[in-house]
């Protein structure tokens, strides 16, 4: 079984008090004086970060925070507190991690301008770009989207990965998924462009299930991480570490990690991924590192 997040919010006044000096500190550092780590997160992400029926935290994501938090408390040899802060967009989590108000926000794509900012972790599932489209349509190849209306997020992965596999669509700006699946519904679009796991979970929480992915092959495939304060090597080892070490548990089909993935993203799961896929992504990933028994 595993530990839920109670929904503890920090508010900006509490972080404007904090003694600046703790601003010097590493993430273990911190931890270790505190016994608290500090997540970024979003609340309206499933399957990575929601707010379930018994008003707790959860998700695949928070599920991987979690790990990270049992790791540093084995490490510490003291109990960690998970505490979240509310941070919707990328935008906003990296300015909190720059300020120090977070220590780790996850479920986030690599991009070289980000990596300006903060550091990266090993990347935990791979994410792939495809079209949300009701059932029984004609739109199962990349060819087939040409001149089409798709809904898109502006200034996201998504819209650039859909004007570079189709630039023949028509693509339609939406300030939100929400936004962009109700114009689904009211049949004002075609399709729904974004990472088809979230897409899916939240056109399933509208009550839209007569719906399927599209094209057969993803219009990208990427990466999904944690964010972390940059120059913190100590943190972003025991983050990797636990990453790693969680892949491996789950190839070699340990209880636990099957457990977790079969929860959210398991054939089980709140969506579905393709196992063989998942897998040899954990497997070229825990190739390129240690293997951890």
């Amino acid at each position: 079984m595993f530990t839920k997040v109670k929904l503890l919010l920090l508010s900006s006044l509490f972080l404007l008090v904090t003694p600046r000096a703790g601003l010097a500190e590493t993430v273990m550092e911190k931890v270790a004086r505190t016994g608290i780590l500090t997540v970024g997160i979003s609340l309206n992400q499933a399957p990575y970060s929601y707010i379930n029926a018994e008003n707790e935290i959860d998700g695949y994501s928070v599920n991987v925070v979690n790990l990270i938090r049992n790791q540093l408390s084995q490490e510490l040899g003291k109990p960690i507190t998970l505490q979240a802060v509310q941070a919707e967009d990328t935008a906003a989590q990296i300015s909190k991690l720059q300020n120090r108000e977070i220590d780790i926000a996850c479920n986030t794509a690599f991009t070289w301008t980000r990596d300006q900012y903060v550091d990266f972790s090993t990347s935990y599932n791979i994410v792939n770009v495809r079209v949300l489209v009701p059932q029984g349509s004609n739109l199962l190849t990349l060819q087939a989207l040409a001149g089409k209306r798709l809904a898109v997020v502006p200034n996201t992965v998504f819209e650039k990965a859909t004007k570079l596999a189709q630039p023949q669509a028509t693509l339609v700006p939406f300030a939100t998924f929400t936004d962009a699946l109700k114009a689904l519904k009211a049949k004002k679009v075609d399709g729904v462009v974004g990472d088809s796991l979230f897409v899916m979970a939240l056109s399933q929480s509208l009550g839209m299930m007569n719906l399927d992915l599209a094209p057969q092959s993803p219009l990208a495939s990427y990466g999904v991480g944690c964010m972390l304060p940059q120059g913190d090597a100590t943190f972003r080892r025991q983050v990797n570490y636990t990453i790693v070490k969680f892949m491996g548990e789950f190839l070699r089909g340990e209880p636990q990690a099957t457990e977790l993935i079969n929860t959210w993203i398991g054939e089980a799961g709140l969506v579905k991924v393709d196992p063989e896929v998942l897998r040899n992504f954990f497997r070229f990933t825990v190739l390129t590192h240690e293997q951890i028994p």
